[in-house]
């Protein structure tokens, strides 16, 4: 029933992005125009412009919100997110470096998850040291390693050349405007669900602590790793997708925590449903909030983030 629900919200945000905007399409006329029928500027408009914005945007949504939930399971940390633990700032660099090097498709795709992944051995090779990590310290190392990510991209940005500057800033704020075809990343959210979503129990009693996972005949190692590379590939796909965008790893799986439990098989997929709405919504308003300009969607979640993140901090002291 949750996700029914979810499911359904899912829906309305959709249609209320493709139906808002300088002109307005209903939301009968939205239908119309997905039964192959309306006005050829109608179908221009939604076919072409508004819904491969909108599926792109949910689907980057997905993305960064079910690796965010698998980071959570996996550190035992509220806190933990693809953009606090580097990860975004790992694939941010990789894909900036393809695009200074003038390539673009699947290599700045495989630069990205390449990034993600460097950041993701740093962080837990720098935290773990000589002997074990603790959710602090992978929480502290993960916020160093940002930072030195964050320096590297500001490197790179001051000795770009000009001309390709400004649109690699607005980039790095997160904008779904320039997004390619949402379809490769929307099947990837998909099978990711099909494969984590069976493995529920697994992941339920490794978010009790691997002692106690191992006790009961859960193969931690290999499951930690899936773990690191699913987080890694969906950060690096979200990356390229829309580019860094903040805070919704972190925001919708600590909410859906609080009002669906700790059931992984509920929670990943309502945070597959859940992120794309929540990033639908915000792009929506990103567009118009001060139309005719629009707003990087990023500027949108790191409004609705940070406090978000200063209260988990406040409660976990």
């Amino acid at each position: 029933m949750p996700l029914l629900i979810l499911a359904l919200a899912s829906l309305a945000a959709m249609v209320l992005s493709v139906g808002i905007g300088s002109v307005s399409v209903t939301p009968g006329e939205v239908a119309a125009v997905i039964l192959g029928e309306g006005s050829h500027l109608q179908q221009t408009l939604v076919l072409e412009l508004r819904l491969p914005r909108t599926l792109s945007a949910f689907a980057t949504g997905g993305l960064l919100a079910v690796a965010g939930a698998l980071m959570q399971v996996l550190l035992r940390n509220p806190l933990a997110d693809p953009y606090v633990l580097g990860l975004s700032g790992g694939a941010a660099v990789g894909a900036l470096l393809a695009m200074l090097a003038g390539l673009g498709g699947l290599i700045v795709s495989g630069s990205a998850f390449a990034g993600a992944m460097l950041a993701t051995l740093m962080v837990f090779g720098l935290a773990h040291g000589t002997g074990s990590w603790t959710p602090s310290r992978l929480l502290l190392t993960g916020v160093v390693v940002a930072a030195g990510w964050g320096a590297v991209i500001t490197l790179m940005l001051a000795i770009s050349p000009a001309q390709r500057l400004p649109g690699m800033l607005y980039w790095l704020m997160g904008d779904v405007s320039y997004a390619r075809s949402p379809w490769p990343a929307l099947v990837l959210l998909f099978l990711v669900c099909l494969l984590v979503v069976p493995l529920g129990r697994s992941l339920n009693v490794l978010a009790r602590g691997p002692m106690q996972a191992a006790a009961l005949g859960v193969s931690v190692r290999p499951l930690e790793w899936m773990i690191y590379i699913l987080a890694s590939l969906l950060t690096a796909t979200a990356v390229t997708m829309a580019g860094s965008i903040g805070f919704v790893g972190l925001v919708v799986p600590h909410m859906l925590r609080l009002v669906l439990g700790n059931d992984q098989r509920l929670i990943l997929p309502a945070c597959a449903l859940a992120g794309g709405t929540l990033l639908v919504l915000a792009d929506t308003l990103a567009r118009v909030v001060i139309a005719p300009e629009q707003l990087p969607v990023g500027v949108i979640t790191a409004l609705l983030g940070v406090p978000t993140f200063l209260y988990l901090l406040y409660r976990s002291r």
